[in-house]
């Protein structure tokens, strides 16, 4: 009987969410961190006026300042979670991330909204480790890959909305608002998480916190080969991203297309696109399996971004706005069908160690992954071009990573079931 079905917790005495309500609850849960920061973009304006900032590019320190210490912070709530249990490391980085947006929401410098963001990331960093190790606990192989797709899809709704909900905020008030009502918005969601998800953690997967034993998991993460390389394709396809939400605003809304206030729409329409993918990939994985889907996705994703960068060179770094927006969506779309099942992949081997394997991979891909995007971000000169660029590079490297960690074969036909419970990683005795 699936585990969502009604039945009692490993206490006996709390009944788990359905799969709608676990899914839609979780997906909350992440969209904190979606809403931290596309319903800021908007906002970057207002505040380089407030605080007098020359050099818009300084304006993505914005995400920077929350992305590095969001990284770093997962190292912490993964062991801390095998230890005490999910439920608890969550409730306390959720009040980490509502002290961080207390700070940042009264701010009266730049470098104290730099503070306040750096707490808010700390905080957050709970999330990104936690959501996947439940979904973990719950979950393996392709059905774990499907419930995250499934996640993802209701996930993106965040992105999509953020930018105009933020704009919206905007022209009621500072964006002071937009913090306050975030913090509004993670209070009703902590309330719901305590009231209604039990503890996912396995009782024989409890470990006592100690340096020895998180270095163990750690050195099997990294000794995995599937683990570690599929991990580093996460990174690099982050870094992407992590690039795009730091140039969006200057993109779409002022420097290059100087869309104003249709800057959300657009914004939200690429979203969309990602929304799709993740539909897609939760109706395609059980069936053509999460190796053959992602790496279809990654061939993909490489060749449009061949051509969104030879677009973008034609054009003089600046293509009409249509064809450089519907070729960088396809690329969001193919973007989608590669990471969450990139994400289980590397997680498969390693339910024993789920909470510390995916702090480790969640700190090592969000990392990575925001120092690439920080340096192309940084190199935007008031075209598409360095974006483009990044994206083709970080593709041609993350195709790399795959064909080492498969050992030069890439599955583009049906493979047999992954990630049961066969192909776990043993993990020594203490």
């Amino acid at each position: 009987m699936s585990p969502f079905a009604g039945g009692p917790s490993q206490s006996g005495h709390t009944r788990f969410p359905s799969l709608h309500e676990f899914v839609l609850l979780i997906a909350l849960v992440m969209s904190l961190g979606s809403l931290s920061i596309d319903n800021l973009l908007p906002a970057f304006g207002p505040i380089q006026s407030d605080f007098g900032i020359a050099d818009p590019n300084d304006l993505q320190m914005l995400i920077t300042a929350y992305m590095v210490p969001f990284a770093v912070m997962q190292t912490v709530y993964g062991p801390v979670s095998d230890t005490i249990g999910r439920r608890p490391t969550l409730m306390i980085g959720l009040a980490v991330y509502l002290m961080g947006g207390f700070i940042a929401a009264t701010a009266m410098s730049f470098d104290m909204l730099l503070i306040g963001r750096a707490v808010q990331g700390a905080g957050l960093a709970a999330t990104r480790v936690l959501t996947v190790a439940i979904i973990r606990d719950r979950f393996a192989g392709r059905e774990m890959a499907r419930v995250l797709s499934i996640t993802m899809m209701v996930f993106i709704i965040v992105p999509m909305l953020a930018p105009a909900s933020g704009s919206l905020l905007l022209l009621l008030g500072t964006w002071r608002m937009i913090f306050a009502t975030i913090l509004g918005f993670a209070v009703l969601v902590a309330v719901w998480f305590s009231i209604r998800m039990p503890e996912t953690l396995h009782p024989e997967y409890r470990r006592p916190f100690s340096f020895d034993q998180i270095a163990s998991a750690v050195k099997v993460t990294v000794s995995t080969r599937v683990s570690i390389g599929y991990a580093t394709g996460v990174a690099l396809m982050m870094g992407c991203l992590m690039a795009y939400i730091g140039s969006a605003q200057q993109i779409f809304e002022t420097e290059v297309y100087g869309l104003g206030a249709l800057f959300p729409l657009v914004f939200g329409c690429i979203a969309a696109f990602m929304g799709a993918a993740s539909f897609t990939n939760a109706r395609l994985v059980q069936r053509l399996g999460m190796r053959r889907l992602s790496h279809i996705g990654l061939c993909g994703f490489t060749l449009v971004a061949a051509v969104q960068l030879g677009v973008a060179l034609l054009y003089g770094g600046r293509p009409p706005l249509l064809l450089f927006a519907a070729i960088f969506a396809l690329n969001q779309f193919l973007y989608s069908l590669t990471v969450p099942n990139f994400n289980s992949i590397a997680m498969a081997p390693l339910a024993a160690i789920a909470g510390t394997a995916s702090s480790f991979i969640g700190s090592y891909t969000t990392l990575v992954g925001a120092l690439f995007g920080f340096f192309i971000g940084r190199s935007f000169n008031g075209t598409v071009v360095p974006l483009s660029a990044g994206y083709l590079c970080l593709g041609v490297a993350c195709l790399a990573v795959v064909l080492w960690t498969e050992r030069g074969q890439l599955s583009l036909r049906s493979e047999p079931d992954e990630g049961g419970d066969e192909q776990a990683v043993p993990i020594a005795a203490e």
